[in-house]
């Protein structure tokens, strides 16, 4: 069955052309709208301040195991197949699409046209047919939204149907639930998960896989911002590591919280309409530019509500990837549009639960390379079934679970780029200090900034320059001093107060990093392998 490609009058639109048949239709419904649908059928409550808040189901955040990509003429050669990539014939892909269409079709249905990348030579116009309104928020939230009279054709379309469980004994799969990728028919179908995340995070799989292969863009796991003289700031890291919170700051102007690409004219553009914030914690003290966007229009999801509409979002009840979605205009201090100039600062950031990481420090390009394949943070006690304490944890790029290319393809690119832009790139530990997990205590935000900061500004670099302390375990250029950051902090090992309990598990990690290292070896250059830390 070939997807619509039709350009279509927004009010005569039809899903003939995918198969599904008689479904009533709602297309492109505004936001309040939405909400209303979802109030009626009892899909949803309003917060005190009118912001509807949503249960995703038994999946609170993505099923990586049960994400495919149809192995054929197009992927079969260059995708990096594996336990994250992996494969199924097109005969599976056929089987599952014919039985979710049936499944929607003569069903109430929401359709919505937008588009990915802010850059317009790298758009990328899509199609969402859900078959619940909450998803559909979702996808407003998320994407970019065209305008109202805006006609054109659709390239990629995302089919989520919640409610439909494959067999997998008769459909060639794992699991009930399922993401399959086809880059032939230009379809992603997802079925047996309400987690909205799988939506946006089969789009940006996508332009992992055709942003580098067919245009020479590097696309990034990253959340960018802004300063004053137009100096761009990209920030690296997994969940959980403060990619989100650094990047929105009142000081700098925001292009976007998760997903770019970094272009051959040396633009970093977002893929993305909107933010995906995790909430669990939040406050708005500390993150009041997020706390803020939390409005109408926005959707909260799988937060504890009580009975007078009040979020705890310290309850982690449900899970701790409780999370809220909003159009990127909710944050008052945005970049329009949603691009930036060459980057003068790369910050890779991690939470090192094992708290043996400085706090910041300054990468060469061999570690840059070296740390951007690894994509290292930690996993604490808690988070998974069967993670009784801290576990050193390894996401390649950054967003292994997205790339579908061999992440040295994305490192070499990272490289280049790093080199001719003569970037600064800067190890930032959002984890632990003092000691690990349960002894030592979680790195202060506000010291996090005042580093970060002070790395942008150059005056980290000017107070340290030739004076950095060379880390004898990680081989990194740790400072001396920064303002507004007691010295002491500085140095992860005095924090400790025991040097030998400090290199232990120093070297513990260390021997992690290389462990983990050895699947990309056949691949690397010497120019990243250089970039190891030391063994004992």
């Amino acid at each position: 069955m070939n997807r619509n490609s039709n350009d279509l009058d927004k009010h005569e639109v039809s899903l003939e052309a995918y198969g599904i048949i008689d479904a009533k239709i709602n297309y492109n419904l505004p936001v309040d709208k939405l909400y209303t649908i979802c109030l009626e059928n009892k899909q949803g409550t309003l917060t005190d301040n009118n912001v509807l808040a949503i249960n995703t189901g038994k999946f609170t955040g993505r099923s990586p195991k049960d994400r495919y990509i149809v192995s054929d003429d197009i992927t079969k050669d260059k995708v990096w197949w594996g336990e994250i990539n992996r494969p199924v014939q097109s005969s599976v892909y056929d089987n599952l699409y014919q039985k979710i269409i049936n499944h929607l079709s003569q069903k109430e249905l929401f359709v919505r046209d937008c588009y990915a990348c802010a850059s317009q030579k790298n758009r990328l116009n899509l199609r969402t047919i859900c078959e619940y309104p909450w998803s559909d928020i979702f996808s407003h939230n998320m994407f970019l939204r065209p305008n109202d009279d805006e006609k054109f054709k659709i390239e990629w379309t995302v089919i989520s149907a919640p409610n439909f469980q494959a067999n997998p004994k008769e459909d060639g799969i794992d699991s009930k639930n399922f993401a399959i990728i086809n880059f032939t028919k230009k379809n992603i179908i997802i079925g047996g998960t309400g987690y909205t995340g799988e939506i946006k995070k089969g789009i940006f799989s996508v332009l992992n896989f055709t942003l580098p292969v067919q245009k020479n863009v590097l696309p990034m796991h990253c959340s960018a911002n802004s300063g004053e003289n137009n100096d761009t700031s990209i920030f690296f890291g997994l969940s959980g590591t403060g990619k989100t919170t650094l990047s929105t700051d009142s000081s700098r102007k925001l292009i976007g919280d998760d997903e770019h690409g970094w272009d051959s004219d040396d633009n970093i553009f977002n893929f993305e309409g909107g933010c995906y914030a995790k909430v669990l914690n939040l406050s708005q003290d500390k993150e009041p530019e997020i706390f803020g966007a939390i409005k109408k229009g926005a959707l909260l999801e799988n937060v504890i509500v009580d009975s007078d509409g009040k979020v705890d979002f310290t309850d982690k009840t449900i899970t701790q990837n409780s999370r809220v979605s909003y159009p990127i205009n909710f944050i008052n201090n945005i970049k329009q549009p949603s691009i930036g100039n060459n980057p003068k600062n790369i910050f890779f950031l991690t939470a090192d639960a094992f708290g043996v990481l400085p706090p910041i420090s300054k990468l060469t390009p061999s570690q840059s390379a070296y740390h951007f394949i690894s994509g290292y943070t930690s996993k604490l006690a808690g988070t998974e079934a069967g993670v009784d304490e801290p576990v050193p944890s390894f996401s390649a790029c950054f967003g292994a679970p997205f790339m579908p290319l061999h992440p040295t393809v994305y490192a070499k690119m990272l490289i280049k780029k790093m080199n001719d832009s003569g970037v600064d790139v800067w190890l930032v530990n959002t984890g632990w200090t003092g000691g690990p997990y349960g002894v030592g205590k979680r790195m202060d935000l506000k010291y996090t900034r005042a580093m970060i900061n002070a790395a942008m500004s150059g005056e980290l670099d000017e107070l340290n320059s030739g004076n950095y302390h060379i880390h004898s375990v990680f081989n990194l250029m740790q400072p001396r001093v920064c303002p507004n950051v007691p010295t002491s902090v500085l140095s992860p090992r005095q924090t400790w107060n025991n040097d030998d309990k400090y290199y232990k598990k120093a070297y513990m990690l260390s021997s992690a990093f290389i462990n983990n290292f050895e699947k990309f070896s056949d691949e690397a250059d010497d120019e990243i392998l250089s970039g190891a830390p030391n063994t004992r």
